[in-house]
């Protein structure tokens, strides 16, 4: 059986001051200001697709080029049977196994301009298009004490 004694009533008390003292005084401040972080990020999602699944497994080779600098990005993948289609993002990152690159292995950017691109089946087009990049800019804003 446990007896209480003033000591350690006192003690305990005095713990708890102690306690709660510490979590006033180490609270975090009122912020002054704040400043967000942001980011952008731009690409196109493109792909291709055996409408009526009649090749089985095929071989896409998508390949989009930069009208103004003329720079050809390549990217071939495997589509199995039974999925009949593929879609693809560029640029694609080049930390994956498989991306976006030039025949010197230069990664794809999304820098603005005007782009074409197509899609190779068999060493022949089946499907293409356009599309472009714009500038992107972005605010940041500091927000003070009002």
């Amino acid at each position: 059986m446990r007896v209480s004694t003033p000591a350690l009533s006192l003690r305990r008390l005095l713990q708890t001051v102690g306690f709660l003292l510490a979590l006033v005084v180490f609270s975090p401040t009122q912020a002054k200001a704040q400043t967000w972080l942001v980011s952008t990020d731009a690409y196109v999602k493109i792909g291709v697709m055996d409408k009526f699944g009649q090749l089985g497994g095929y071989t896409a080779k998508f390949v989009v080029i930069n009208q103004e600098t003329g720079k050809e990005y390549v990217l071939v993948k495997q589509v199995p049977k039974g999925q009949n289609g593929i879609d693809v993002i560029f640029p694609s990152e080049a930390t994956e196994s498989e991306y976006f690159k030039t025949d010197r292995g230069e990664a794809g950017k999304a820098a603005p301009g005007r782009y074409t691109w197509e899609c190779q089946v068999g060493g022949k087009k089946v499907v293409g298009g356009r599309f472009g990049f714009s500038e992107v800019a972005n605010d940041v804003t500091l927000v003070g004490k009002n």
